[in-house]
């Protein structure tokens, strides 16, 4: 069974994953961090409340956050297929894994700028600094651990739902092991599979937390 077409299979079911993991948590950090800053200053504590602006933000989260990524998936096939002219492979599971991505990552934005201490902001503003400059050279600056953090458990959830994907022809690992190890019933590569989706959990986590202690000043 593990002659080379199918270790050739799983190699690129590996390169696969990793391409729509990165890929997409990347995209999802374009959406997902302006969105989150927007959430953070226009909140009724943020340095420019705005009600509306966030109650439109928050309805938008709570929507797309709500929907189990399976069923988003199945939904947004018209519209990935709209985007990249199919809605299967790798690069098509990238539409619905951003959108999905995107509001989590906002709330985990949100999260980490609202725990930078109020004292440092106070200062900022006594000494003439604008409200962009308290966003780009405080709020993200003082944030980045937390956000380094988050960006890594992102990072990992994605991967999760990229293997989910794999139901419907996503690609990668979990396309694998639906393919041959469900509707086949070959049992090793499932295992295998399985393996290597908790390897590169591991390593994705790990190679984060190490960044987000390096970039810890209070360490």
């Amino acid at each position: 069974m593990w002659d080379s077409t199918t270790i050739n299979m799983i190699l690129e079911g590996i390169v696969g994953t990793v391409y729509m993991s990165i890929v997409s948590t990347f995209f999802g950090y374009i959406l997902g961090l302006p969105m989150g800053v927007l959430l953070t200053i226009s909140d009724k504590n943020g340095l420019k409340p705005n009600p509306v602006l966030y109650k439109i933000l928050d309805a938008i989260s709570n929507v797309v956050r709500s929907v189990p990524f399976l069923i988003l998936l199945i939904l947004l096939i018209p519209f990935t297929r709209l985007v990249v002219g199919k809605s299967y492979g790798t690069t098509a599971t990238i539409v619905p894994l951003v959108i999905s991505a995107a509001p989590y990552i906002a709330r985990m934005v949100e999260s980490s700028l609202k725990e930078v201490d109020e004292g440092v902001i106070e200062a900022a503003k006594a000494m003439g600094a604008s409200n962009t400059q308290i966003v780009f050279k405080v709020l993200l600056v003082e944030a980045r651990t937390s956000l380094i953090t988050n960006a890594t458990i992102a990072l990992g959830t994605v991967l999760g739902y990229s293997a989910m994907a794999g139901t419907i022809g996503g690609g990668g690992l979990g396309d694998i092991a639906i393919r041959y190890g469900y509707y086949r019933y070959q049992a090793d590569i499932m295992i295998v599979t399985v393996i290597l989706l908790i390897a590169l959990f591991q390593i994705f986590q790990n190679t984060g937390m190490f960044i987000a202690r390096k970039l810890n000043h209070k360490i």
